[in-house]
């Protein structure tokens, strides 16, 4: 009976359907009808695949692939492809047609031989129809296809080292270059006798091509050949001969200048030699202790709005980092009450160009010394390092800098008892190995010292002196300038005297000189790599205007000595000389072809800072494309930051080559989508270089890769195709390296390679043989593109606008529909759309998500450049792959770019669809009572009836539906972290501002002011000042400021196809339903209009500022993670000159004298 019972309850359902009445599955007694939503989704669904599937191509391109990969007449059943790895292959397995030897099958249906090349897509199809129609007769002969596969796992600790070789290539030809340039430079030096008499024109980079009123040339300005290149970004350089830069604060005919000037103009002929060696090269350029810039090839200088070209080529890293050894630095700051006024600001200002001269493998801190009533403690700037020193990093540097604006003169110096202090932390923190382990210094910027104390250095520095001196005396009063003095000669220091903020820059740069003596006189050419940079001012300078911002680049660096015999011991210092290295140029080694979608190369320092990896974010956009304050700082941890213990991180710092694998959450789309995978890390350093570098493979079919293999007259045939285009930032042929090659596309240096007509080309063969190959196998959908094209009965309403293809080799086919000019994004595959295209470091984003996506399904989602917009589109794509198995490779992915109205407009067509013989649907989109949503995996809205809400994440508008979905387990929220975000912070006004209440100090005030400014200030001190910090600090705006934050992501579960729910809104029960679009990453969401549930709170993906409390942070800049001290270091040397130890500085000019009394007068009324 219950068997029966059961089988009249399957009756009574299938005669309800067929009568009209549906059995729904409800979430409530008056819910919506799943079957219906079912009925809708499938109606869609069906539509969408078999648009996309036909004006994609993808299953024609499919099938191309699966007839290569068929086995052979004569082969064994089971054919194994070869494999190179020593971890073995994949094995591919078809079955031997038995009715004819020539055909084979697939899936249980037998295919005659593949179509071939130059034949139609239609004669093939009609030829396959007449075979299955006639009993699939077999060919008179068989002929094999001339295309065959094998598949190879990828080795990637193979992979890396040959990345690393390539590298240390590179950068070893960029180091010898500037070894010349050192040869060159101390030979010509040592050939020259300094004549102060000396009168030299030379081209100055800004008076270049510069004309008077009566159109004669200006000194040192002459006429000077400029011709546009395109390898120095489009400038108009001069390739014979280098220009002189010289700051604005020095004189152009000072005779130190002009003497350097002049035996530097040797560098011209090895200048122009190192490019005829190695044409990549870009800027060179020589670096003088005197302060003047020599650079190749020679471009015109532009100063800047206020006339000024705030650039000193001495306060650049590379500079600093070849000139000097890694040091622990302690600087004590007298805040006394006679430090008040001018005198602590440029006490603040000397401190903070002392901070400008320290780099990422020195350490530091800050002790204001003063003697107060009730305290008298020694004062930390931060009063969380007590005691200790941190990394000089720009996060650190800039946090002090803070701190020295709350700096108040009051009280009584107690110098002793700081010197004591400095001792103690520089001989402490040496011991813990933690620091540079190499030179020391403590920096005393003070207005006076009343002794010497000569006990202190006794106790604690004598006999061996390893802790330098140097003695910053602010003010002109020169009545305890010899005490400073004497602490200074007799601890291997400098002495300066700082009187306006002019002297500040000039003074401070000499101690750089002493700490490089030992240096100079052990003649060790060091060469330093600088870290990940952007030299703003050199590009202000230059003008360079790129829409994409300016390129991030590293320098090699070495130090230039004097030879000369009667200097020897005093050590000097002529400058530094380097080149840069554009980190486009490094990405261009990278084997992304061999990386697969989602792989990716990426190195690091010896600090661990990111040298470049594709999460590597330096600018942001507001206005222009802008540095972020901590660009050139960002951790390896901050990126990988899955990595909980740095593992990789530390294994890479200490220069090792091993492995690492662990789960990884990938952000794509601007952060909005996040995709799950599991890596395997791959890495070793390289060598000459304080780098490492390491490679990512995606488990899956990111750890395979297939070698095809065609004629190559057949392969270049195909890629001349019009229709055909190459990654533009892959490298198939370097055309960099020969002048003569420069001219060339990257597929006619193809064609010459191959056909060997240039043999001097430099090319990867491998690379091409698989572009060949995908050429030839993508050719056939050309015709058919073209074939839909010229259709006119399809695409009458112009629906779909562009089908396109990507491969794994960077090779792309486009096809339009409609004309350029009719594009509803016009961006999409250009460069402006730099997600949509071939990188040097990533697929299309199209592309890596297809991939992720279910074989045979498309993946469909509205670029959020244009979500907003009223020209909006839908992209559609799917993965094409070699094999039916997850670890087969990807070969390609196809998809279609259609209008968002076109595809909204099939959506509300098939939500009219009903069962009902009389067409009386019991609920529709169209109705009221309801509300439609089309949303993808990720909850982003495609198609709803509010065009506004179009692009939105689905929880800001359905909060309450949103969040029962993620209690429901249809969607997933997966927490992210933005270690490189920016977050607007409100600068509130100065803690030492101050009310002047009496209207005659006022006065008083702002004459003495006026006064000192136009005395103590030029023009170049106070535009010398970073211009970006300064405006970063600007009181009472907001700013935007290095953050930390938190925020979701959301992911649907493949799962669950269906599901029905219901929401309480406030005592009213909402009910919904969810549907999955067949073949698609879609979701229909269905919900009843009946509650009013805009009281529930928005399901937001707004970031979330991380706030450490007050402890934490202070742990935070406490710890110190792992490093790799630069193997040089030279502390001190027995022979050093340590008399040569400074004195006080004079009065810049007569004008000073004459306005002294003036200050004076008005200052004491």
């Amino acid at each position: 009976m219950t068997f029966l019972r059961g089988t009249c309850s399957i009756l009574r359902l299938l005669l309800g359907v067929l009568v009209g009445f549906s059995v729904e599955v409800t979430a409530s007694q008056q819910g919506i009808p799943l079957s219906v939503v079912k009925l809708w989704a499938s109606a869609f669904g069906g539509e969408m695949k078999s648009i996309s599937a036909k004006y994609s191509g993808s299953q024609l391109l499919q099938k191309e692939l699966w007839a290569i990969t068929a086995p052979r007449p004569g082969i064994n059943t089971s054919t194994e492809t070869t494999s190179s790895s020593a971890k073995g292959g994949s094995r591919i397995n078809s079955r031997l047609s038995p009715a004819c030897p020539g055909a084979w099958e697939e899936g249980g249906t037998t295919r005659v031989n593949p179509r071939r090349y130059g034949e139609s897509i239609q004669t093939a199809f009609r030829k396959r129809l007449q075979a299955q129609n006639q009993g699939l007769p077999c060919p008179e002969k068989y002929k094999p296809p001339g295309k065959t596969v094998r598949v190879e796992e990828i080795d990637g600790v193979k992979l890396v080292k040959n990345l690393a070789v390539k590298m240390e290539e590179m950068f070893r030809k960029k180091a010898e270059a500037t070894r010349r340039l050192v040869e060159a430079a101390e030979d010509a030096h040592h050939q020259h006798e300094d004549n102060p008499d000396l009168q030299y024109e030379y081209f100055n980079a800004v008076l270049i091509n510069e004309v008077d009123n009566e159109g004669n040339n200006v000194e040192l300005g002459g006429e000077f050949l400029l011709e546009p290149n395109d390898h120095f970004n489009n400038l108009s350089v001069n390739l014979s001969l280098s220009v002189v830069q010289v700051p604005t604060n020095m004189y152009n005919k000072d005779p130190d200048i002009v003497n350097g000037v002049y035996w530097s103009e040797a560098l011209n002929k090895v200048f122009v030699d190192n490019f005829n060696k190695d044409p990549t090269l870009i800027w060179q350029y020589f670096g003088s202790a005197k302060g003047f810039f020599r650079q190749y090839p020679g471009v015109k200088w532009h100063p800047d709005e206020h006339g000024v070209i705030g650039f000193d080529c001495r306060n650049r890293k590379w500079y600093i980092q070849a000139a000097t050894s890694p040091k622990d630095v302690v600087i004590l700051v007298d805040v006394s009450g006679s430090m008040k006024g001018l005198r602590l600001t440029i006490a603040r200002q000397t401190v903070s160009s002392i901070l400008d001269t320290l780099g990422d493998d020195d350490f530091f801190n800050i002790i204001a010394f003063v003697c107060l009533q009730y305290n008298h403690d020694i004062h930390y700037v931060e009063p969380c390092l007590n005691g200790t020193l941190v990394r000089a990093d720009r996060t650190n540097k800039d946090h002090f800098r803070e701190h020295l604006d709350k700096l108040f003169a009051k009280g009584i110096g107690l110098l002793g008892q700081a010197l004591t202090e400095a001792f103690t932390i520089l001989n402490d923190f040496n011991q813990t190995g933690h620091g540079s382990v190499c030179s020391q210094a403590i920096m005393l910027v003070t207005d006076g010292a009343t002794e010497m104390y000569d006990d202190v250095f006794e106790k604690y520095n004598w006999p061996e002196r390893k802790v330098r001196i140097f003695p910053y005396l602010i003010g002109r009063e020169s009545a305890f300038a010899d005490n400073l003095k004497w602490m200074a000669c007799a601890n291997k220091g400098y002495f300066s005297q700082i009187s306006t903020l002019a002297d500040v820059q000039e003074n401070v740069m000499r101690y750089l000189h002493v700490m490089s003596r030992p240096k100079v006189i052990d003649h060790e050419h060091d060469t330093v790599w600088t870290e990940a940079y952007v030299d703003s001012a050199l590009s202000q300078a230059h003008k360079l205007n790129d829409k994409a911002g300016p390129s991030l680049m590293t320098t090699v660096a070495m130090p230039v000595f004097s030879t000369k015999n009667k200097t020897k011991n005093q050590g000097i210092l002529l400058g530094v000389v380097g080149t840069d290295i554009p980190l486009q140029e490094l990405m261009k080694l990278i084997p992304k072809h061999m990386l697969g979608i989602h792989g990716y190369a990426f190195a690091i320092t010896n600090n661990g800072y990111i040298l470049t990896h594709p999460d590597l974010r330096p600018l942001y956009q507001e206005g222009q494309k802008r540095r972020k304050p901590n660009y050139s700082s960002v951790d390896l941890s901050e990126v990988e930051w899955e990595d909980k213990d740095d593992i990789l991180r530390n294994a890479m710092v200490k220069r090792r080559t091993g492995t690492f694998s662990m789960e990884v959450k990938k952000t794509v789309d601007r952060g909005r989508r996040v995709l799950k995978m599991h890596n395997d890390y791959y890495y070793t350093d390289i060598k000459g270089t304080p780098f490492s570098v390491g490679v990512a493979l995606s488990r899956g079919h990111g750890k395979y890769f297939f070698r095809g293999n065609v004629s190559v007259e057949t392969g270049l045939r195909d890629l001349e195709q019009p229709d055909v285009a190459l990654a533009d930032e892959w490298t198939y042929c370097n055309t960099e390296e020969q002048h003569e090659h420069r001219h060339l596309t990257q597929i006619q240096a193809i064609k010459l390679f191959m056909t060997g007509r240039r043999p001097k080309l430099k090319c990867d063969r491998e690379l091409i043989k698989e572009v060949l190959f995908d050429a030839v196998v993508t050719a056939p959908l050309e015709a058919y593109w073209t074939g839909l094209a010229l259709n006119k009965s399809e695409n009458s309403d112009k629906g779909v606008e562009i089908t396109f293809l990507g491969t794994r080799t960077g090779l792309s086919r486009t096809n339009l529909f409609v004309s350029a000019d009719q594009l509803s994004n016009q961006d999409f595959l250009t460069a402006e759309d730099k997600e949509g295209v071939f990188n040097a470091d990533h697929f299309p984003l199209w592309y890596k998500r297809a991939a992720e996506q279910v074989p045979g399904t498309f993946v469909y989602s509205i670029p959020f450049s244009t979500a907003l917009e009223n020209k909006s589109v839908v992209l559609a794509s799917t993965a094409i792959q070699l094999l039916d198995d997850r670890k087969s490779p990807i070969v390609a992915a196809v998809g279609i770019q259609m209008k968002l109205e076109y595809f909204q407009r099939k959506f509300w067509t098939a939500c009219r669809q009903c069962t009902a013989l009389d067409g009386k649907c019991s609920i529709s989109c169209d109705s009221e009572d309801i509300n439609c949503y089309l949303i993808d995996n990720n909850g982003f809205i495609l198609v709803t009836e509010e065009q506004s809400q179009t692009g939105l994440f689905f929880g800001e508008v359905e909060g309450a539906v949103m969040n029962k979905l993620l209690q429901m387990g249809s969607f997933k929220r997966i927490t992210l972290y933005d270690y490189q975000a920016l977050c607007r912070e409100y600068a509130g006004s100065s803690d030492c501002a101050r009310t002047l209440s009496d209207p005659f100090s006022v006065v008083k005030w702002l004459l003495a002011e006026l006064i000192i400014f136009l005395l103590e200030f030029n023009l170049y001190s106070w535009w010398n000042i970073d211009l970006s910090v300064k405006a970063q600090r600007s009181r009472g705006k907001t700013m935007m400021a290095p953050c930390d934050t938190e925020y979701p992501a959301f992911v649907s579960e493949r799962t669950i196809k269906e599901t029905t729910g219901n929401t309480d809104c406030d005592g009213c029960v909402r009910s919904f339903v969810i549907q999955q679009i067949p073949s698609s990453n879609l979701f229909m969401v269905v919900v009843d209009n009946k509650c009013d549930c805009s009281s529930a709170p928005p399901v937001t993906m707004d970031p979330i500022e991380i706030m450490y409390i007050e402890s934490l942070k202070c742990d935070r800049l406490k710890f110190q993670k792992d490093r790799k001290k630069p193997e040089s270091c030279h502390p001190f040397h027995p022979e050093e000159n340590a008399m040569e130890c400074g004195s006080a500085s004079r009065l810049r000019s007569p004008f000073t004298a004459v306005l002294l009394p003036l200050i004076a007068a008005s200052v004491s009324r």
